[in-house]
């Protein structure tokens, strides 16, 4: 199954970018490096890939912290954490396309958001028709559907971590900030770093809330790589390009990935 539905259709892909297919015979004609030649000619592709770094730049930090946050939070003894753990849980049972529609209607003019900026006085605000909050609002909406998930493979990686350890550190008179410092942050670090890296794959992957509430835009500004990709392959029906845009798009991940590991040193 491997093979079938991972490693085949990478081939084909990578076999793809070196052909270019015609929309009036549909026979295919080998152009070698000409389709890459193409994207690294094309303003559009080099905005998509700005746009898709800048999200991860700002969504992996910051979903990894309020997961990380939340997975020491509901680790303590704090009454109904269960109950409160289960709550961030929830939206992570809902679809993708389900988040993306009930974040469209909260981000609408008279959506809840603005609603609820009303009562601070504060004027309403274009979420997804500003070039310099659409990003933003989409990033919010991604966090709010995966910071639970990530929440759980941390809380995972805390309660590994043996109680004596803490127990003792306690007794010779260890502050709670000081515990984490010294116990928690080290011994989580194997997990950690399977959030950050999983997390950053995730996110460079992400299509459902830019192809229904934004189409890549307000001039380009949400216009990531997989919408970048989706578009070029079945809006312009260019399947070669848009499998070496998909080649570019795994090369980056890769290169990120790596050097995430090595800035986590031997933590996987």
């Amino acid at each position: 199954m491997l093979v079938l539905v991972r490693l085949l259709p990478a081939g084909y892909a990578v076999f793809s970018g070196f052909f270019h297919t015609s929309l009036l015979t549909g026979q295919e004609s080998w152009v070698g490096l000409q389709n890459y030649a193409d994207l690294l000619a094309s303003e559009r592709f080099w905005n998509s890939v700005r746009v898709t770094l800048l999200f991860s730049l700002i969504i992996n930090p910051f979903q990894v912290f309020i997961a990380f946050a939340l997975a020491v939070l509901f680790t303590q003894r704090m009454h109904v954490s269960a109950l409160w753990r289960s709550l961030v849980l929830l939206p992570v049972a809902a679809p993708g396309a389900v988040s993306t529609i009930v974040w469209g209607v909260i981000y609408r003019p008279d959506g809840l958001a603005n609603s609820f900026l009303g009562v601070l006085g504060i004027p309403p605000q274009p979420y997804l028709i500003s070039t310099s909050q659409a990003l933003m609002s989409i990033i919010i909406l991604m966090s709010w559907a995966g910071v639970g998930y990530w929440m759980m493979f941390l809380i995972a990686g805390i309660n590994d971590i043996p109680q004596e350890l803490h127990e003792a550190a306690a007794l010779d008179g260890a502050s709670a900030w000081r515990r984490f410092w010294r116990i928690t942050l080290p011994l989580v670090r194997r997990p950690l770093a399977f959030v950050l890296v999983a997390d950053t794959i995730t996110n460079f992957l992400v299509f459902a809330p830019v192809q229904v509430l934004t189409q890549g835009g307000p001039q380009g500004s949400t216009n990531l790589m997989m919408f970048e990709i989706y578009e070029r392959a079945y809006k312009l029906g260019d399947l070669n390009t848009a499998n070496a845009e998909v080649v570019i798009l795994i090369a980056i991940t890769l290169v990120i990935v790596a050097v995430q590991f090595r800035m986590l040193g031997n933590a996987e």
